[in-house]
């Protein structure tokens, strides 16, 4: 915008300079004239005895020709005054308004930079903010994709022990034991019949060869957590002795099975827990014989140690 102001006032200046020019021109013009019109008539006196008739015309008409010339000349210079006061009154209304317009202009130049630099820490703060939660989403899914590949080595590690624990107990699938693999865990489960006489818990040899193939596998292992729990069916414990009812039996028999494993020196006891669930945890109904003899068990629950697992969650 400061640009056509600046041509405007140039053309001012100039128009402004070209007429002055003008009028001190026409002044001096105008100023000959008068001199010379004195000087006629300073003639014309003198010689209005004369009888130069013709002579006396001459004059005349030059004198009426100078007076006409004056006439014209004094409307010119008029004229040029004029304009030159209205060209002076544009000019200094010019030079208000631009002056205001200016200082309205920088007024709100002023007001624009500082709303932009505002805009523009704004924005460097957000950045910021962008970035930092770039850099930590990057490092959540790091720790995400640390974790996956951590929950993924722990399902094979639990599907090759499952298999090494079939493989292993292999004699005694279809007697009572069966072994299968859920929610990230393996589960041995065996029933009494294949362990323990009825009301006792003391394990029998068959038993003992199974509990002692499975704790070869677990010795390998070390990284498995072992529990073993004991269950039974829900009729009253009728035995004499020490035990008070079907809980006390159930870790009896859970003990019983530890302290097999206990033998094998490579097994962390560390890593073994006992448990005793009574008639409480049942897989099958206790209205039938069939179901009751697969209440009376001991299962074998085998956890892959979650420490890490857990370590990462915390961070994510």
């Amino acid at each position: 915008m400061k640009y056509p102001i600046l041509i405007l006032f140039l053309l001012i200046t100039f128009s402004s300079c070209v007429s002055t020019q003008v009028y001190d021109s026409l002044k001096a013009d105008y100023d000959a004239l008068k001199a010379e019109n004195a000087s006629l008539m300073d003639q014309l006196n003198t010689r209005q005895g004369s009888t130069d008739q013709y002579a006396l015309q001459n004059l005349r008409r030059d004198f009426d020709r100078l007076q006409a010339e004056r006439d014209r000349l004094a409307l010119d210079y008029a004229a040029v005054q004029n304009n030159l006061k209205r060209l002076q009154d544009s000019y200094d209304a010019l030079e208000a308004n631009s002056s205001e317009n200016l200082t309205s202009n920088l007024a709100l130049n002023r007001e624009l930079l500082g709303q932009l630099d505002q805009k523009e820490r704004a924005l460097a703060a957000e950045q910021a903010r962008l970035e930092q939660m770039q850099r930590e989403l990057t490092a959540r899914s790091k720790r995400v994709d640390e974790l996956e590949g951590i929950i993924a080595a722990k399902e094979a590690q639990m599907n090759n022990l499952r298999e090494a624990i079939s493989a292993a107990l292999t004699n005694f699938e279809g007697k009572g034991l069966t072994v299968e693999q859920r929610d990230g865990k393996v589960y041995v489960s065996m029933e009494n019949k294949l362990l323990f006489e009825s009301g006792s818990w003391a394990v029998n040899t068959n038993g003992r060869q199974a509990v002692v193939q499975l704790g070869n596998v677990l010795a390998q292992n070390p990284e498995i957590a072992v529990l073993i729990e004991g269950h039974t069916d829900n009729v009253p414990y009728g035995g004499s002795g020490p035990l008070r009812d079907n809980w006390d039996l159930s870790t009896k028999r859970a003990t019983a099975i530890v302290t097999i494993l206990t033998e094998n020196p490579n097994i962390l006891k560390e890593n073994l827990t006992a448990a005793g669930r009574g008639e409480y945890a049942p897989i099958a109904s206790n209205t039938n014989p069939d179901g009751r003899s697969k209440n009376r068990r001991i299962e074998v629950i085998l956890t892959p140690k979650l420490d890490e697992i857990n370590r990462l969650l915390n961070e994510i």
